[in-house]
């Protein structure tokens, strides 16, 4: 997708810092898990700042649907929902302890998807870029 949809809701630049507030809560957990002996996946999925930014997510995307900043959202709800997902079946792929070097090659892979899943999104909305 190029460009920016036609359709602007009335209150753009509110929801546009909204939208800068859940990158900022996701980029925060990321960073506590570099930060910290918690790991990027775990704090991206279990910490407080993502948990919220997720839940702002949903509360608000009806007033983004049709804009361009509905493509940030979705984006930001996809990558907590995939992140999850693909944790859990690494998480389950280390239980088998024979295909645990897998399992912590899958788990440094979803660490640099994550990061670039916010750093990208981030950086299309300063753009005001749909993403």
């Amino acid at each position: 997708m190029s460009g920016r949809s036609d359709l602007v809701p009335a209150n753009e630049e509110s929801l546009v810092r909204i939208t800068h507030v859940i990158y900022a809560l996701h980029a925060l957990s990321a960073l506590t898990g570099v930060l910290t002996a918690a790991t990027v996946i775990g704090a991206f999925l279990f910490g407080w700042p993502s948990i919220i930014a997720v839940i702002i997510n949903y509360v608000k995307r009806p007033d983004v649907a049709g804009s361009w900043l509905e493509s940030h959202f979705r984006w930001q709800i996809r990558t907590f929902w995939f992140a999850a997902l693909w944790a859990t079946i690494a998480l389950v792929v280390a239980f088998t302890v024979v295909l645990l070097p897998l399992a912590m090659f899958a788990y440094l892979v979803l660490t640099l998807w994550l990061l670039y899943r916010v750093a990208r999104g981030w950086l299309a909305l300063a753009d005001r870029r749909q993403i």
